[in-house]
């Protein structure tokens, strides 16, 4: 999905905060589901159950605790770094580079910030293979929010202290819909970035979710071209 003529510049706008697993990548590429396999690997050694049962456990504390980690955490008492090791054990080979992300990034005036319920580590090794590290300013990761996980709306108030945010001048793109929820309460302008997950979709229908895409660079790189252009006219 391109931008759509009459939506707005975000001119007003400088500071970038993205989510990072299904948001600046595609989801097509399926990295998140090495993850995903992984974590349903840490809890059947953890609790000696089956991949069916673990899969139940897993859902289960995802949707009732924002994480998974956060659930065991919580229920077992885990080490999170432990489990965050584990996890990300997976090939980053999956990602391929992003040429137009890139480009869009580097026409963006402004900071961008990544702000992820994963780590900085995995943050880093995503962002070199699409090419875009050096773009951000910082990452705000899971163990930055003492790991309290989004969207729960401490760790979004703790971003933005720790990055000097105003949340007014700030958009935020996110694949889960309701992860965008506390950013839009704070004032942020919001960007849900759409897959085929029936749980990122929950809640997308909300006056939190300002505007929508099916790809992040594409439409990215739309309102780069767009300002670009209003600015020659305006000259």
């Amino acid at each position: 999905m391109t931008m759509a003529a009459g939506e707005p510049l975000l001119d007003h706008v400088d500071v970038w905060i993205f989510d990072l697993d299904n948001t600046l990548y595609h989801a097509r590429h399926s990295l998140f589901d090495q993850v995903d396999v992984r974590i349903g690997r840490f809890i059947e050694g953890l609790l000696g159950v089956d991949a069916d049962a673990a899969r139940r456990v897993q859902k289960e504390y995802f949707r009732a605790h924002g994480t998974t980690l956060r659930g065991l955490m919580d229920r077992h008492g885990i080490d999170p770094i432990a489990f965050l090791d584990f996890v990300h054990d997976i090939d980053y080979g999956a990602i391929p580079p992003s040429a137009t992300l890139a480009a869009a990034l580097d026409g963006l005036p402004g900071r961008k910030l990544i702000f992820t319920n994963g780590t900085v580590e995995h943050a880093q090794r995503v962002t070199e293979r699409l090419g875009v590290g050096h773009h951000f300013d910082g990452v705000f990761d899971i163990v930055d929010s003492g790991y309290v996980p989004k969207p729960r709306p401490e760790p979004y108030r703790a971003m933005c202290e720790r990055h000097g945010v105003a949340p007014r001048r700030a958009a935020m793109f996110e694949d889960i819909a309701r992860n965008l929820a506390p950013a839009h309460a704070m004032g942020m302008s919001t960007v849900w970035i759409r897959t085929d997950s029936a749980w990122g979709r929950e809640g997308s229908d909300g006056a939190h979710v300002h505007h929508a895409t099916d790809d992040l660079a594409v439409w990215l790189d739309a309102l780069v071209a767009r300002r670009r252009a209003v600015a020659v006219r305006s000259r």
